[in-house]
């Protein structure tokens, strides 16, 4: 797959293009639904399948205020478009100067001289140009007199409702990560860098990595979790703790969230090293234990439950 990053790096391909548009947070089955439907006619016209997306949210530009959290940050976005049989990604940069673009430039600018558009599938709801002027009839128009057509998609349906990053956000905050693995079509996951603890998971038999998650992503609530870390080799089933260590005088009032990943079977140093976390399960709340040996036997049935739930393969 061909990356194209900035206005300046557009390029057209001689057979034309297959273009599909959108932010792609999470890179979700119903994203994916619309890439699919993208190569599948790209194929069948001969022509490149393209995606253009974005380098940020767009609320980052437009409201900073409410920008929402983030179910990928904008590495894992590109690894997960990396997944897909898309030709080329074309990421722009969402700022101040593009966000001003009425339609008519975007179509011009983007779709026909930037890519040379043939076809473009979009969601049958989706906005493009200065405060959302543009809709999927004014792109049909405008297509017609530029040489493209237009194939406007509805939303994905799963779990009894339509797909959308906001959806999955509200199932992430709720801890409900069967209704988030069903709609990403895959686990629910954070990257973040292991910095140095307190080292009292070492202490109690359960050494745990301290990660430092990315500010701006979606979080599960307090809790603990079933799921995987990725180690230097492979995938280890991880029992995940979100929170603040209320046994030891964490408050949730004024501690900050921590997320501590236990590897199962994993023997080696992470300090320095960026850790893929994945979340399975929410297992229970986090508690405040009457003693450390409460909150060890307790541990020990979550490692346990963990091993039920996620399987004792080391890498996958």
């Amino acid at each position: 797959m061909k990356e194209l990053v900035g206005l300046k790096s557009l390029e057209r391909s001689g057979s034309g293009a297959t273009v599909t548009i959108g932010t792609f947070d999470g890179v979700h089955i119903g994203h994916r639904a619309l890439m699919a439907r993208t190569v599948q006619r790209a194929r069948e016209n001969g022509t490149a399948a393209v995606a253009v997306t974005w380098d940020r949210h767009p609320m980052q530009t437009l409201r900073p205020d409410r920008v929402p959290p983030l179910l990928s940050a904008q590495h894992r976005k590109m690894e997960l478009l990396r997944e897909t049989d898309l030709d080329v990604v074309v990421v722009l940069p969402f700022d101040d100067d593009l966000s001003s673009w009425a339609p008519e430039r975007f179509v011009a600018d983007i779709l026909v001289d930037g890519v040379g558009a043939r076809h473009v599938v979009v969601g049958e709801g989706w906005r493009f140009g200065h405060k959302a002027a543009g809709d999927t009839d004014l792109l049909t128009k405008l297509g017609a007199g530029s040489g493209f057509t237009v194939e406007p998609l509805p939303l994905a349906e799963a779990e009894g409702g339509p797909v959308s990053s906001t959806r999955i956000r509200q199932a992430v905050a709720a801890g409900d990560l069967h209704l988030v693995r069903s709609l990403l079509g895959r686990p629910f996951d954070i990257d973040g860098e292991v910095i140095p603890g307190e080292d009292r998971g070492t202490s109690l038999g359960y050494p745990t990595a301290n990660i430092d998650p990315d500010g701006a992503l979606a979080l599960p609530p307090q809790g603990i979790y079933a799921g995987r870390g990725r180690a230097h080799d492979g995938f280890y089933p991880a029992a995940i703790d979100v929170g603040v260590n209320p046994t030891f005088g964490g408050d949730p009032e004024r501690t900050p969230l921590r997320i501590e990943p236990y590897l199962l079977d994993f023997e080696g140093d992470l300090y320095g090293r960026v850790l893929r976390v994945e979340f399975w399960s929410r297992l229970r709340d986090e508690l405040r234990f009457a003693s450390v040996g409460d909150l060890v036997a307790q541990m020990k049935k979550d490692v346990d439950d963990t091993r039920r739930i996620v399987g004792e393969t080391g890498s996958a």
